[in-house]
């Protein structure tokens, strides 16, 4: 906080912060696929069929590919060229949560290199974040109240206000899995819904 004189009054600056915590209701799944071969071509090729299992994974309602992103590069051991690596990376909706069990299990069956979820998110922000707003204002106007009640003077009208929120809510749990893992110890790994903090912070 500051105090300062401008134009022959005092003026305060108090930061205010405010969050609102939801039940996630939506969850996002990344999953990368990898084929290796001597050349590219046929790297591309063992990759296909990698990916062509996900492909019936995913063809379900309340499930949607968001992005899919290729790479193909030369491979190589040390300093000397082995052959060559093709990857997709693949972000996976999931907006029927349940769902999500059956889903995890099936693309750890399909053998992705990385799989790392769930991060969970909401289908709307917009309402918390404004409840957020609410409160974040009201916090630094308490805080302004604290140091005008020290000064035993009067607090005024608010004069500027400047939204310092980062964009979007914190995610409060994701879960990595191994490729490895059993299809059957999903259901015991707990993947209930968790809790999004939308923020919302300001300079009053």
């Amino acid at each position: 906080p500051t105090l300062f004189r401008s134009d022959h009054m005092a003026e305060i600056v108090t930061q205010g912060r405010g969050e609102v915590h939801r039940v996630a209701d939506r969850a996002r799944m990344h999953a990368t696929f990898t084929g290796r071969a001597k050349d590219r071509t046929a790297a591309v090729d063992a990759l296909a069929t990698r990916v062509g299992r996900l492909q019936i994974v995913v063809a379900r309602e309340g499930v949607t590919v968001e992005s899919r992103r290729l790479s193909v590069h030369d491979a190589f051991d040390g300093r000397r060229r082995s052959g060559a690596e093709a990857t997709q990376q693949y972000t996976i909706l999931v907006t029927d949560l349940e769902l999500l069990d059956n889903l995890i299990a099936e693309l750890v069956t399909a053998e992705p290199s990385w799989l790392h979820g769930p991060v969970w998110d909401l289908a709307d922000r917009a309402a918390p974040f404004g409840e957020a707003q609410r409160i974040a204002i009201a916090d630094a106007r308490t805080t302004a109240q604290g140091y005008v009640d020290a000064l035993a003077a009067r607090l005024g009208a608010l004069v500027r206000l400047e939204d310092t929120s980062a964009v979007g809510g914190q995610v409060r749990h994701a879960v990595a899995l191994s490729s490895r893992a059993a299809s059957a110890a999903v259901a015991e790994l707990s993947l209930v819904p968790e809790e999004v903090t939308v923020a919302a912070t300001c300079s009053a």
